[in-house]
């Protein structure tokens, strides 16, 4: 996580997290703590907020007749909760989600898993219709309390340069 202070006045600093567009470099790899242990509840709103009505994700005495013997974690509350752990280190200064890709999962996630995240900085570049912007990819992985990956993706983020961010044009913020 990149953490900055901005000075705001006499003895007086701001702290400001995330990085620039300068500040991306191919190639790094950014490891995204603290990590989380998904909870049954966890489970059960993102299932209700959703409205998944599979019961692999809700029905205990279900999930233990499945191959699996118990209840999975819903799938996109895994990739929701991997990429909010990588906000601080990727998209903080974010203007935008461009896009994600090749999202895999690759093993299954139960009540009680803690995770954790990385990301690879794959590509940087200039915006070519917006100055003082620029596009990021990363590919984040998720891992189990084990190390085993259990989902993968590729994000694409438009982020500013330095002295180009909209918190640079706020005073107060």
């Amino acid at each position: 996580m990149t953490q900055h202070f901005k000075q705001v006045g006499p003895q007086r600093y701001r702290e400001s997290f995330g990085r620039y567009l300068d500040d991306f470099e191919v190639g790094d790899v950014y490891e995204h703590r603290p990590g989380k242990t998904v909870t049954e509840y966890d489970n059960h709103m993102f299932t209700l907020l959703t409205l998944n009505t599979h019961p692999v994700h809700f029905d205990r005495e279900y999930g233990k007749a499945t191959e699996f013997g118990r209840n999975l974690v819903v799938s996109p509350y895994t990739l929701a909760l991997l990429i909010g752990m990588s906000v601080t280190d990727v998209s903080q200064k974010a203007i935008a989600n461009l896009g994600m890709d090749e999202v895999k999962f690759t093993a299954p996630v139960f009540a009680g898993d803690t995770l954790y995240a990385h990301s690879e900085v794959l590509g940087k570049r200039a915006s070519r219709s917006r100055p003082g912007q620029g596009i990021v990819t990363v590919r984040t992985v998720g891992v189990n309390q084990d190390g085993g990956e259990v989902a993968s993706f590729l994000r694409n983020v438009l982020v500013p340069a330095r002295g180009h961010a909209t918190e640079d044009r706020i005073d107060h913020y």
